[in-house]
């Protein structure tokens, strides 16, 4: 709910409480809370500034204007809880240990899922989503060090391999 000062807010928030309680139900205490979403408000304001929703983490970032100068504007990206998530779920797929299939075999299994949260995730900010990418690309780059022996005793080579694969195989992965 949007309000225009914190005593609205707090009002909002007791009559949301007794209407639950009419209702038979309570307010989880820690997901409730009353946010500034007001940038220049939020240094004497002491309440929280930020919030996550849906795997979205929102608080103040900085953004540029149509004009092209920067502001701070409170905004959307994905949760640090979500991005946890999802580099629990990548090192679950145990990619390294994955020798006995091809480039093109991971790039299918890959592809659609990771595909899933740059749609979902980088609706808003796209950038934060750059350091699960290079995890990602970690990940892979110790599969080609495992795959290809002579690639694998030389982290560079490794990386320069792949690098060339992403050159001009542009298609392969997302």
């Amino acid at each position: 709910m949007h309000c225009q000062s914190q005593r609205e807010a707090e009002q909002l928030l007791l009559a949301l409480k007794q209407r639950f309680q009419e209702c038979q139900l309570e307010l989880h205490p820690e997901k409730t809370q009353i946010v500034c979403c007001v940038v220049a408000r939020q240094r004497d304001s002491g309440l929280a500034k930020q919030f996550d929703f849906l795997g979205y983490c929102f608080r103040p970032r900085l953004a540029r204007s149509r004009k092209g100068p920067l502001f701070v504007a409170f905004s959307p990206a994905i949760s640090p809880s979500a991005a946890t998530r999802i580099r629990q779920r990548v090192r679950a797929w145990r990619l390294n240990r994955r020798t006995g299939l091809s480039l093109e075999d991971i790039a299918r299994l890959v592809n659609p899922i990771v595909r899933g949260w740059i749609n979902d995730y980088g609706a808003y900010n796209r950038s934060a989503l750059y350091p699960l990418l290079r995890h990602i690309d970690r990940h892979l780059l110790q599969w080609v060090k495992r795959k290809f022996r002579k690639k694998g005793r030389y982290f560079k080579r490794a990386k320069a391999w792949l690098g060339k694969v992403a050159k001009y195989r542009r298609a392969l992965f997302v």
